[in-house]
């Protein structure tokens, strides 16, 4: 990766910007990153506090054709604007969003019954917290709660699944399906004990926490990687934080090992569906569905395994859209000062999926599900529930094909 004295200003990160589309008060990643930060490099203390306005979508970084590294640029500036200023309430509640869920998810039907209240709105209107949205319910079964361990325990495909705080505690039902799923096309699964992967902490600029997370789950990825497993993520953002940050900006010595270990979940099945599992069989799925892509998924540069998998599934159509950022960008939009960015970027990417006439919505991102959902009014779905219902269609006519007739 090419540092910001490469920036030619051809302003290609600016035209991808999201933020700078909708929020006059951001300047763009070019003056955020290459630009401001030829004049950081003095040690004086941080007064732009625009710098802040960035989501991290890292669009601005896929888009720069000389490799500049812009968003991890604005990334540091955000964290040491962060540490040389007082964060706000929200950024400290942020930072630990594993604790929060572990908290929530305990007392989960109080926790849901609260949040969704009016009183409590209200006062997290006051606290900074944006109202626009639903708060995401929480799980009492949480996925560290139920089955750890599945399939063959002498498999030669052993994979141990980072499910990261969204399947973890608020859709543990379709980290479970993800984890049968695997076992069912001949994987040995772990889902092992972990820690939130640590990009809310940094989101939120606060580095320390983010690197206790981090090193936790460090020395559990390395242990089970050592072993011969593969690290295999469904969150985008998740994936993107082993595979990126650990190594770069965490600078984690067993950084590079977990990144180079680390992979897609739909890049392992599809994997598995083309060169191990010749005997499974889809069945038909009669649906029209729009394919939101997540940004952290473009920014990963491994393509769109999903919509791979999804070409396998006859009676499918989807339609990929890849040119919209959700807006929500994981805490950012749960942020008051953020709720009107998150709301204008939502909208816009709703009206193109509402454009399609689609029956339901699928993305990668627990994030874009939740905004996305909202705004479109349309089922929103992980991909791996469609594969799911489609392996079980063929499973089940196949097996109706094996009856004998007395």
């Amino acid at each position: 990766m090419t540092t910001f004295e490469h920036c030619v200003r051809c302003t290609l990160c600016v035209e991808n910007c999201p933020v700078f589309k909708v929020n006059p008060a951001f300047p763009g990643p070019k003056q955020a990153g290459p630009d401001a930060q030829r004049f950081r490099l003095d040690g004086e203390r941080s007064v732009d506090d625009w710098v802040k306005l960035c989501c991290q979508c890292q669009r601005c970084q896929v888009a720069c054709p000389y490799g500049v590294n812009v968003s991890e640029i604005i990334l540091k500036a955000q964290l040491k604007y962060s540490h040389e200023h007082m964060s706000p309430f929200t950024a400290h509640l942020f930072a630990n969003t594993y604790h929060l869920g572990k908290l929530a998810s305990l007392v989960a039907p109080v926790t849901n019954a609260v949040t969704s209240s009016g009183a409590a709105r209200k006062v997290m209107g006051v606290l900074g917290l944006a109202t626009n949205l639903p708060m995401p319910e929480y799980r009492f079964l949480t996925l560290n709660r139920g089955r750890r361990r599945k399939g063959k325990r002498r498999s030669s495909r052993k994979v141990v699944f980072f499910h990261g705080c969204y399947l973890g505690f608020n859709r543990p039902d379709i980290g479970r399906g993800i984890r049968d799923l695997l076992a069912g096309l001949g994987c040995r699964v772990v889902i092992p004990k972990q820690t939130c992967c640590g990009l809310p902490a940094l989101g939120n600029g606060d580095l320390e926490i983010a690197k206790k997370f981090a090193r936790k789950n460090a020395r559990v990825l390395v242990d089970y990687i050592d072993r011969g497993y593969q690290v295999v993520y469904a969150c985008t953002s998740c994936g993107l934080t082993l595979a990126h940050d650990y190594p770069e900006v965490l600078e984690l010595p067993e950084g590079r090992k977990i990144a180079e270990n680390t992979y897609n979940v739909h890049e392992v099945i599809l994997d598995l569906l083309e060169n191990d599992a010749a005997d499974v069989e889809f069945g038909e799925v009669n649906r029209n569905i729009a394919y939101h892509i997540p940004c952290h998924l473009k920014a990963l540069g491994i393509g769109y395994p999903a919509a791979g998998v999804l070409e396998k599934i006859p009676g499918l159509k989807t339609t990929v859209l890849d040119d919209n950022c959700c807006g929500l960008a994981g805490s950012y939009g749960f942020k008051k000062k953020n709720q009107q960015t998150a709301e204008k970027l939502g909208v816009a990417a709703a009206s193109a999926i509402k454009a399609l006439e689609p029956d339901a919505l699928i993305s990668d991102c627990g994030a874009c599900r939740m905004q996305l959902g909202h705004y479109t009014g349309l089922p929103a779905l992980d991909p791996s529930e469609i594969i799911i219902a489609s392996l079980e269609k063929g499973a089940s006519k196949k097996s109706k094909g094996k009856r004998r007739i007395p």
